[in-house]
């Protein structure tokens, strides 16, 4: 493997200022190891060669010619393929997407291009974002780079496999309800759900609008906080971002100071249902930020309890929503249009053969809760818990700064072990839910390696809205306390791929 591929974000930017390496170079790094290892991952679903190189050639002419640069300038990065990018297919993981170029880039792409950050690629996910480990994706299953038997979490699977098989550096996520910082904790990666409305949601292909939140991925804190302040921001395009400044999480990330910080572990996210070891790496992470000068209290938010089976309702029926513009009429596959079938009957062959069983589970579920009769029964009473929720947050914010707990009840679990239980597969994000909800910020910060298994556990944090910097304070001071106790990151533990050719 390139030296190359292993630097961080910021070790290949230090590089490339000092005229070490260009972009092209880095580049072409990653681009062959996509090809020697992403046979057995299968982290991407398209990788633009072509359009990568053209970009790092860019970079490196403006460069060359004095320009003033961003921070992640020739940094190559993997896109989930759930954002538009203009002249790139991009699918959502759906069949019913297959082929689809945008004619247009979505706001997180056009923040990432003025920055000068080269996209390799889209990568795998979730139809449609539904699902909590990549093995719902119309085009195959992603692979866990730490045990290839096991699943890189959902939805956005491809991107946190990416980082941790060193096809990228960099990669951008959605979380609507987990979906950055599950898969980001059970491959040892960093995962943060920035504030709803501090990332645009212009261009994203809508799961539950009001849920859905891009954020960045990486393997160290700093490159995620450097990832974050490029493509935050208001954007006019989208109707709920929201018109503050960026929370300063650059300098959160390099601070990384909790001494007087005050720390809430939320009593409802531990106990029956979570792993041993998972517990226990949460555990030891709270007692070295109680000796780094962290104030440590156990916090109650009993509404949490409901917060899986109403947002098991609310999502659902944004989806539907969101879902019957794939109609076969204006874009996308079409099925049956022989000229025997009239367009109500297309409609219905195209998204029989178009959508994946979870898809179209989740469509009924939403259908059926906004049906007249039910509406009030399902999605208005869901909604009331969600208030309640908010509510838990609000009361808890006033005795701490943070709240924490594990990023998941369990590690990377085998493929195929629960795609057919749908109610264990739901379960997988108890612990990020309630963030969505609320539409406050979250992260995952890896915090070490489960007993049993030897796979990654995710240490889980949660800020108040807009004090995103204060998951970058955590993460950074954890991060910088466990590399001293291992000698190096968690990534330097996971064992080596191997090389398709």
């Amino acid at each position: 493997m390139s030296d190359l591929t292993r630097k961080t974000a910021v070790e290949l930017t230090e590089l490339m200022t000092s005229g070490q390496v260009s972009s092209v170079e880095i580049t072409q790094a990653h681009l062959d190891r996509i090809a020697a290892v992403d046979e057995s991952v299968h982290a991407f679903l398209h990788v633009d060669t072509e359009g990568a190189l053209a970009q790092a050639a860019a970079v490196d002419a403006r460069r060359a010619a004095g320009d003033e640069l961003g921070p992640l300038a020739g940094v190559p990065l993997a896109l989930k393929d759930v954002l538009a990018q203009e002249g790139v297919p991009t699918t959502a993981g759906s069949k019913i997407l297959e082929g689809w170029k945008p004619p247009y880039d979505s706001t997180v792409v056009a923040r990432l291009r003025a920055a000068g950050i080269v996209i390799l690629g889209k990568t795998n996910m979730d139809e449609f974002a539904m699902g909590s480990s990549t093995e719902n994706s119309a085009y195959g299953v992603t692979r866990n780079p730490w045990d290839l038997n096991r699943i890189p979490g959902g939805s956005g699977g491809g991107s946190s496999a990416a980082l941790a098989s060193y096809e990228a550096p960099l990669a951008i996520g959605t979380d609507t309800g987990g979906s950055i910082r599950q898969p980001g904790s059970v491959t040892g990666t960093v995962g943060v759900k920035p504030t709803y409305g501090g990332t645009s949601r212009y261009g994203l292909i809508a799961l539950a609008s009001s849920l859905d939140t891009p954020g960045p991925c990486a393997r160290t804190t700093l490159d995620a906080a450097l990832l974050h302040e490029a493509i935050a921001g208001y954007d006019p395009r989208d109707s709920t971002s929201i018109d503050q400044p960026v929370p300063p999480v650059v300098e959160a990330a390099r601070r990384g100071d909790v001494q007087g910080l005050r720390i809430g572990v939320v009593k409802e996210l531990g106990g029956e249902g979570y792993q041993p070891g998972v517990e226990a790496r949460f555990h030891e992470a709270v007692e070295l930020l109680t000796k780094l000068g962290a104030e440590v209290v156990e916090v109650s938010c009993p509404n949490f309890e409901y917060a899986l089976p109403a947002y098991y309702l609310i999502l659902p029926s944004e989806a539907s929503s969101n879902l019957a513009k794939f109609d076969a009429m204006r874009f996308g596959l079409r099925v049956g249009d022989d000229g025997l079938n009239d367009a109500e009957k297309v409609m219905g062959m195209t998204r029989a053969a178009g959508f994946g069983a979870e898809v179209k589970r989740r469509i009924m579920l939403g259908t059926h809760a906004l049906s007249s009769g039910y509406y009030d029964a399902y999605y208005g009473q869901a909604q009331k818990v969600r208030t309640l929720i908010v509510q838990d947050f609000e009361r808890a914010f006033e005795q701490v700064d943070v709240l924490v707990s594990p990023s998941t009840p369990t590690t990377a679990f085998p493929i195929g072990e629960r795609v057919n239980d749908p109610i264990a597969m739901y379960k997988n994000d108890l612990c990020t839910i309630p963030t969505n909800l609320a539409g406050n910020a979250a992260a995952s910060f890896p915090c070490g390696l489960a007993d049993e298994d030897g796979l990654p556990v995710g240490f889980h944090v949660m800020a108040p809205v807009l004090r995103d910097d204060r998951l970058y304070t955590v993460g950074a001071a954890l991060e910088a306390a466990l590399a001293e106790q291992w000698g190096g990151t968690l990534m330097s533990k996971a064992p080596e791929l191997e090389v398709s050719r």
